[in-house]
């Protein structure tokens, strides 16, 4: 026998299941809107080309941003290839604190970062999570559910690359996203791939809020600049869709160093020219997020 619903043929035997997991959605979804009423702008850090430096570079606006005096936290929704931890300091397995209630606590870094990451829950680098769309997609939603991030002024959202799974379920169950920034490297090939993150948030009506150039040149020790995969792709599409060019910066070999160390390169060389181009993104975004000026596409 077979129950209808909105459509869906359901054995009777079955019904009560879904019942209970759409319950248990809605009861989520409603933790995630009072979670995120607490926040005060969501940012999604996104690039649909792999290997530009998306996580380094969240991990940097990030630390500009508390430097800045902003309550910051960070969410990774990079279920299968999570870095942001290692990248704030923070081992894999290292675990975030459970309370009674079943909420979860992120943990925090200097100089003021929330941390939650898939990677401090797996016991290991090599742990491979061998999810399929639904199950990632429910991983996400309950961190964003079940993490108190308490009152943020920014919580930035490292996504993988590409517009599936976790970006489109980070763009419908967050209210109120404030905006995507995104991430490209110089080459014609990350141009013209990064280009379909700026159509996906226009067919999302969600706000682009700049585009950021990292990799984009190399400066030698006697001052010449080298443009080592080739130059001006973020300007292109920031003139091309009318949306803000946010920065660039610069090839540093500190920056794999820091990052394989387990350091925040922004603190580490605070007057470096990455670091120094950071900062001066950070408050162009507390700029047009904070003040409402030069605000990107909207879709």
């Amino acid at each position: 026998m077979y129950a209808v619903s909105g459509g869906i043929r359901i054995r009777k035997g079955e019904y009560k299941a879904v019942a209970e997991r759409m319950r248990k959605i809605q009861e989520q979804q409603v933790r995630i809107v009072r979670n995120m009423n607490k926040i005060k702008y969501k940012i999604a850090v996104m690039s649909n080309k792999g290997g530009v430096g998306k996580s380094f570079v969240t991990a940097s606006l990030a630390a500009a941003l508390a430097v800045a005096g902003r309550r910051v936290g960070v969410l990774d929704a990079d279920v299968h290839g999570p870095s942001i931890h290692k990248m704030l300091g923070l081992p894999t397995g290292f675990g975030m604190p459970a309370r009674s209630d079943g909420t979860i606590l992120p943990v925090e870094v200097p100089p003021g970062i929330k941390v939650a990451s898939m990677g401090l829950l797996v016991p290991e680098d090599e742990t491979p999570l061998i999810w399929r769309g639904p199950i990632k997609t429910s991983a996400i939603r309950e961190l964003l559910a079940y993490v108190d991030w308490g009152e943020l002024d920014y919580l930035l959202i490292d996504l993988p690359p590409g517009t599936g799974d976790e970006q489109l379920t980070i763009a419908q169950i967050i209210p109120k996203l404030t905006g995507i920034v995104l991430v490209t490297i110089p080459s014609e090939v990350s141009k013209a791939v990064v280009k379909k993150g700026v159509v996906f948030a226009k067919r999302l009506n969600i706000p682009v809020i700049g585009i950021i150039e990292n990799m984009a040149y190399f400066r030698c020790p006697e001052g010449s600049i080298h443009y080592i995969f080739g130059k001006g792709a973020a300007e292109e599409i920031a003139e091309q869709f009318n949306i803000p060019f946010l920065g660039r910066i610069p090839i540093d070999p500190r920056i794999r160093e820091a990052n394989d160390k387990g350091k925040i390169f922004f603190l580490e060389y605070p007057d470096s020219e990455a670091s120094k181009a950071f900062m001066e993104i950070a408050e162009k975004i507390m700029k047009i997020v904070e003040n409402g000026e030069g605000e990107g596409e909207q879709g």
